[in-house]
C-alpha cells in the first residue's frame, strides 16, 4: 500500500469512528507506530483530521480556533447574563473564599457579587480582578504567572504552583468546551493546567456555561465530568448532555 493509500484509509477510519487511537490504526493497516504518527502529522496538516492524545479524531470533532476575549463577551450575552446571575445563588456564606476562573461569563458573574457579602476571592483573571478592585467585601488575591493574551488569564507554572496552596470552599469554572466523551475542555495546554489547578484548589467545583460549548471538545482535558458538581447552564441543553450529566451525578442549574 502507497503512503497517500494508507493516509486515505485513515482518514476513512477516523471519520468513520469518531476517535481512533495509534495503537488500532497499526494494528488494522499492519504498520508500525511510528508510521502511523507520520501519517497522522500530514493529515493533520492537510485539514484532514486532529491529532489528540493517543490518536486522533476528525477534524470537525474538535473546536480548535480559539475566540479572543473580547469576541466570547459579544457572544450569547443573555444566556450569560442569566448564568451569571444563577450562580450569585450558590455563593458560599459570608466569609468563604472562592477562585474565580477566566471566561465572559464568569466575569459577569464577578460583577455581580453582592455589595453586603464578604468573601476573599482568588483569580488569574485580569479582567475578573478589575472588576473587584477595591471593592469593601472584597479580599482580593491575584494569582502571578504569564498572561495570555487571548484570554487575559496568568498561565504557568507559577499560577499552578500558587494555586496547589489554596482550599477554597467553591470554584468557579469556565469551559471552552464540554462533552460526555472528553469532559471539559480548552486549546491550550497552560490554560488546562491553571483550570484543571483550580477545580483542584475547590471544595466543590461549579461550570459556568452556555448551551454553544455543550457537546463540544477542545483539545487538552482539564476536568472529567464526575470531577464537578454543579452545572449552570441555559435551555438550550440537548437530552442527550442532561443525560450524561445525570449519569456523572453532576446537578444542573438551568439559568
Amino acid at each position: 500500500m502507497y503512503a497517500e493509500e494508507r493516509q486515505q484509509a485513515m482518514a476513512q477510519l477516523i471519520n468513520q469512528h469518531g476517535r481512533v487511537s495509534v495503537a488500532e490504526l497499526a494494528a488494522d493497516l499492519s504498520v508500525t507506530t511510528e508510521t502511523v504518527r507520520r501519517d497522522l502529522s500530514a493529515l493533520e496538516r492537510m485539514g484532514l483530521i486532529r491529532r489528540v492524545h493517543g490518536g486522533a479524531v476528525p477534524a470537525s470533532a474538535l473546536a480548535v480556533i480559539e475566540s479572543g476575549i473580547s469576541e466570547r463577551d459579544q457572544a450569547n450575552t443573555e444566556a450569560k447574563d442569566a448564568i451569571a446571575a444563577a450562580a450569585v445563588a450558590l455563593l458560599p456564606p459570608p466569609g468563604s473564599m472562592i477562585v474565580i476562573d477566566a471566561g465572559s461569563t464568569t466575569a459577569r458573574f464577578a460583577a455581580l457579587l453582592p455589595r453586603d457579602h464578604r468573601l476573599t476571592v482568588v483569580t488569574h483573571a485580569v479582567p475578573v480582578a478589575a472588576r473587584l478592585a477595591g471593592l469593601p467585601q472584597i479580599d482580593l488575591f491575584l494569582l502571578p504567572g504569564r498572561v495570555r493574551p487571548t484570554t487575559h488569564a496568568a498561565v504557568g507554572a507559577d499560577t499552578v504552583a500558587a494555586l496547589s496552596d489554596i482550599r477554597a470552599d467553591v470554584s468557579f469554572l469556565a469551559t471552552n468546551g464540554l462533552s460526555a466523551t472528553h469532559g471539559l475542555t480548552t486549546p491550550d495546554r497552560d490554560e488546562a493546567a491553571t483550570k484543571r489547578a483550580i477545580a483542584a484548589a475547590g471544595r466543590r467545583s461549579i461550570v459556568l456555561a452556555d448551551s454553544t460549548k455543550l457537546g463540544v471538545e477542545s483539545s487538552i482535558r482539564f476536568a472529567a465530568l464526575d470531577e464537578i458538581d454543579v452545572l449552570i447552564t441555559d435551555s438550550g441543553m440537548s437530552d442527550a448532555d442532561a443525560s450524561a450529566l445525570a449519569a456523572a451525578d453532576v446537578e444542573v442549574v438551568i439559568a
